[in-house]
């Protein structure tokens, strides 16, 4: 792939991500001998500390058919990410794609893991993509929904070229993309929607903050807690009157790291922009399956069609709801968040 020069990102970012990448090469390398001298539960430690990922995972496999493909993809050689795609089984004409953005202490494997990416995909008749934050850009693996311009702007392009990029390898449904992202991936998923709106069919967040709501560390971590707003001027000014997909947002009553208020936040953010169009006042209805968390879905309507919709899980907390077992940030009690969207 030929590299591409992008003046506005600045020789600084270029600089700054070849010398983490130097230094994360060198603290792993420290770190994997000392793993190898420790026990079962250093070298754990070990693992989480080196991965940035709180539930390593081994890579997924395909029990129940269809394949799990790696790459790499980008803007070029120091604007790259590494992905898994799942494609499944038996299926002869163009899928749909689910782009999956994990959250912070995650990776695609572990991910993969907690959401039964595979599974939902075989059962659903669609490919699913996610996407892997390096460690270089974020050592928590955090996606970087906030910060400066520069750098948002630059995760964002990172990932609309992987999402194209494997539509055009993978004869995928460029017209149906999906994208889904749990708290950090969240709001990446949505800061995606608002920079490329045609890029999606619909999107969703997870236990996610408000996009475009923070510009520094101390302004995200007020904007978890539900205390910041994002400048709706400026966001319907980029949009263009461009028509942003529909959304739905995803939430546990019981989240304690992102405040169950960036909920009806982002609802109201959506609703919105979508001015002079008016929605139809949010209609409710609960659910519960089984012993599973119950449930309260509220749509708002666009040409009698639901256009935003939220889901708030009772009893769930900052966790992917019907998580698989054994995952960090995955509660299997809740109702299946793929099967919600």
């Amino acid at each position: 792939m030929r590299a591409r020069k992008s003046g506005w990102v600045g020789v600084w970012f270029d600089l700054a991500r070849t010398t983490a990448r130097a230094s994360g090469k060198i603290n792993r390398a420290a770190g994997k001998a000392t793993a190898k001298r420790a026990g079962p539960a250093l070298r754990k430690a070990a693992t989480q500390m080196l991965t940035g990922v709180a539930t390593p995972t081994p890579p997924p496999a395909t029990r129940g058919g269809g394949r799990w493909e790696v790459g790499r993809w980008g803007l070029g050689p120091m604007a790259m990410r590494r992905y898994r795609l799942y494609l499944p089984p038996g299926v002869r004409r163009p899928l749909p794609l689910v782009v999956l953005l994990h959250g912070c202490g995650q990776d695609s494997a572990s991910f993969a893991a907690t959401t039964r990416a595979a599974a939902n995909a075989r059962a659903g008749g669609y490919a699913v993509l996610l996407p892997e934050q390096a460690s270089e850009a974020n050592p928590n693996r955090c996606w970087n929904w906030f910060g400066r311009e520069p750098v948002v702007a630059m995760e964002a392009a990172i990932l609309k070229a992987i999402v194209e990029h494997v539509c055009d390898v993978h004869r995928l449904r460029a017209d149906r993309v999906f994208a889904l992202g749990l708290s950090a991936g969240g709001a990446m998923a949505l800061t995606l929607a608002l920079r490329y709106p045609g890029l999606f069919a619909a999107v969703g967040t997870h236990s996610g903050a408000v996009p475009h709501s923070a510009s520094s560390a101390l302004q995200a971590g007020h904007a978890m807690r539900g205390r910041r707003s994002p400048e709706i001027a400026g966001l319907r000014q980029r949009l263009g009157g461009r028509r942003l997909p529909p959304l739905i947002v995803i939430h546990g009553d019981v989240d304690r790291s992102v405040a169950s208020a960036n909920a009806e936040e982002l609802v109201a953010l959506w609703l919105g922009l979508m001015a002079p169009v008016v929605a139809s006042a949010g209609i409710s209805r609960t659910a519960r399956r089984g012993a599973r968390h119950p449930y309260a879905v509220t749509d708002w309507k666009r040409d009698r069609r639901a256009y935003v919709r939220m889901v708030r899980v009772a009893g769930l907390g900052h966790a992917w709801s019907g998580g698989a077992a054994k995952q960090a940030f995955s509660d299997p009690r809740g109702p299946d968040a793929l099967k919600l969207f």
